[in-house]
């Protein structure tokens, strides 16, 4: 099976593309990664092909109803000629990449949709996504979850017509068909029940891969060792860094700061990188994060406790759900008396850490993902 993935830019949309690319790599089939130029490099030395697509511009677009529809249309009507040209069986389209999903409809091909995430799609059982709330609970509850849902409507209907018009643009029909298939690349720990989830929709659990395998030591000593991971996302928390340093402070702590832009000086309890975030989860007694999902599912999977410090996007979301799970302190705002507070009630209790455990094991009632395309064919 040839497939063409479609990745947008950002890190934790272009890794997870990579993950999978590699999963239909190891099981004998032809993957080819679409993406922008930021990560195709590292892509290709990790043995995927990856072609340059000088015309690929995802740049971020301050309207994400133009990003996403109108931006992707005409992204869409460019990608054409590569897909004939590659004449893949199959296009995965990342969530973030909505053009390759519509290029696959204009070339009659049947695509799958990539959720490096849960599952965001609107539901009548829950509340608003983004929101961070639980699912409410009773009359009051439900109530209330309701009036949310009635306030985002308008736009979603916004979008909705926004779409059909771009759609009729490129020439396609208005109403949206949709994937054939979702994969919805998280852990089951981080999911919640909806009365409507999709028949076609599949938790494959998280796609992840590390561009930089190794390279970050941590201080030597014996004390608990704090892994921290600034956001990649550009809606991350900005003073997330500064405040976890000082958080740490005299805290009797040694600090791994996963990170592609290290600070200029650091106490000499702390060291500062890029790559080997896995096998510092290893050794690390409580990750702090901006709760991005990439970095979020490998804390639980390697059964490690997190301090959340929440961005925009569904930072704010994906937090609140861990710390429903039990294995997760939000903090928000950023300041340095919070997060250290947060780091000493994670280290002091092993109900976190044991919260983390059983996250990971609901890796084990996931779908695989290569199936899940080749059933679609």
């Amino acid at each position: 099976m040839r497939v063409a993935v479609v990745a947008g830019p950002d890190a934790g949309h272009v890794f997870p593309s990579v993950a999978l690319c590699l999963r239909f790599a190891a099981a004998g089939d032809e993957p080819v990664l679409l993406t922008t130029d930021g990560w195709r490099d590292a892509a290709m030395a990790a043995g995927i092909d990856a072609p340059p697509l000088e015309w690929l511009t995802l740049r971020h677009e301050a309207d994400i109803g133009r990003w996403l529809h109108d931006r992707a249309a005409e992204l869409a009507r460019d990608l054409v000629p590569t897909l004939t040209a590659l004449s893949p069986d199959l296009v995965v389209s990342d969530v973030l990449a909505t053009c390759g999903g519509m290029a696959a409809e204009l070339t009659g091909l049947p695509w799958v949709e990539l959720s490096p995430h849960p599952l965001y799609l609107p539901s009548r059982g829950l509340p608003p996504i983004g929101s961070g709330l639980a699912p409410g609970v009773g009359v009051r509850g439900r109530l209330r979850d309701a009036l949310l849902r009635r306030a985002t409507a308008r736009s979603l209907r916004q979008g909705h017509r926004q779409r059909a018009a771009a759609r009729q643009g490129i020439g396609l029909p208005a109403t949206d068909p949709g994937p054939a298939a979702r994969l919805v690349a998280t852990l089951p720990a981080l999911e919640v029940p909806r009365p409507d989830w999709p028949p076609q929709a599949h938790v494959v659990g998280p796609l992840l891969w590390d561009p930089v395998p190794t390279g970050l030591t941590p201080p030597p000593g014996d004390q608990p060792l704090v892994m921290v991971a600034p956001s990649t996302a550009v809606n991350g928390a900005t003073d997330m860094l500064s405040a976890t340093l000082a958080a740490l402070d005299n805290l009797g702590v040694r600090a791994a700061i996963s990170t592609f832009q290290p600070p200029d000086r650091l106490p000499d309890w702390a060291r500062a990188g890029a790559g080997g975030q896995d096998e510092l989860l290893r050794q690390a007694d409580v990750v702090v994060c901006g709760a991005g999902h990439g970095l979020l599912a490998k804390a639980l999977l390697a059964g490690v406790p997190v301090v959340a410090v929440p961005g925009g996007g569904d930072q704010w979301e994906l937090a609140n759900r861990a710390a429903r799970q039990g294995s997760a302190v939000v903090v928000r705002p950023p300041t340095a008396d919070a997060v250290r507070e947060a780091v000493v009630k994670v280290l002091g209790d092993q109900r976190f850490a044991a919260a983390a455990d059983e996250a990971a094991k609901t890796a084990a009632e996931v779908a695989d993902p290569v199936m899940v395309c080749r059933s679609v064919l």
